[in-house]
């Protein structure tokens, strides 16, 4: 009779895996994008593991690099019937591992937070996640157009981008704005950049994420534009509590709290844009 112990085996993760932890996600009911892993796969082909047991999948983390010195961990599950037998905390070990040396960020949903304090992660924000359908046609401000974010030349994209993360992301940002079943929209004004936001297909809510807006007034024309791509127009997106204009907003627009977690890191919180932080980009990977 095969031993559990020696016959659990943690390995890094396939492209074709990667559709199997979209899948646990889903059931988690965190609603991930529908083409979600084939842009975080290629972020960091071997920041992806799986823990298989006779070899079969039972347990995920995702541990992704970015610079020198960033790392974010996401996908942390185990299969409901191997629960609190000790898979999961050796796939936890080994994924950060993977990250020693890094300032490690997460999004943890609240039954796992206490755990990750005790692995030396601190609470940094709380994020909730407000879904609904927003009003149609809000207008930006006078001046400010809404355009294709892929007609924007993309190093004015990243640097953007730059000020909402604590790393450089580009391949991620790349691909995030250019993958099937996703919208991009950039807010501009005298040719500088007043917003992004990104809405992509989920099973559930379509999600939009980033969401960064240089006031209210652009966040909002945002969402409004973004869900008025789609055929039901059902929006869900992550704000975090960091940016209290970001909360009001949501509300205004008259969308309601489903889902909480916290932004956690191991080291000191990044500095960032708060005040243009409307909406993080995604669950598993920042």
């Amino acid at each position: 009779m095969p031993n559990p112990v020696e016959d659990f085996e943690i390995t890094a993760a396939s492209a074709e895996d990667i559709v199997t932890l979209g899948a646990w996600a889903h059931e988690e009911g965190w609603n991930p994008g529908l083409t979600d892993g084939g842009v975080f796969f290629p972020t960091d082909p071997g920041g992806f593991l799986i823990g298989r047991l006779g070899g079969a999948p039972v347990t995920s983390v995702s541990v992704v690099r970015y610079g020198p010195d960033h790392g974010f961990l996401g996908f942390y599950l185990t299969r409901p019937q191997l629960r609190g037998q000790g898979y999961g905390l050796r796939t936890w070990q080994a994924g950060t591992a993977r990250l020693a040396d890094r300032n490690i960020g997460l999004d943890g949903v609240p039954a796992q937070q206490d755990n990750y304090r005790r692995s030396g992660f601190r609470t940094c924000w709380s994020n909730a996640r407000y879904e609904g359908t927003p009003p149609p046609d809000i207008a930006p401000p006078p001046g400010t157009s809404l355009v294709d974010a892929r007609t924007v030349p993309f190093a004015q994209l990243a640097a953007y981008d730059r000020r909402f993360f604590p790393a450089p992301r580009d391949g991620f940002l790349a691909a995030w704005i250019t993958a099937p079943g996703r919208t991009a929209l950039a807010a501009v004004r005298d040719g500088e950049l007043q917003g992004l936001g990104v809405v992509r297909d989920c099973r559930a809510a379509s999600r939009i994420g980033p969401l960064y807006a240089a006031s209210p007034q652009v966040a909002a024309a945002l969402v409004s534009a973004l869900a008025a791509t789609l055929p039901e127009g059902t929006v869900a997106v992550d704000v975090p509590d960091v940016n209290p204009a970001a909360v009001r907003l949501a509300g205004e627009l008259g969308l309601t709290p489903s889902f909480d977690t916290a932004r956690m890191y191991t080291g000191p919180e990044p500095v960032i844009d708060r005040a243009g932080y409307y909406g993080i980009t995604s669950l598993e990977l920042g």
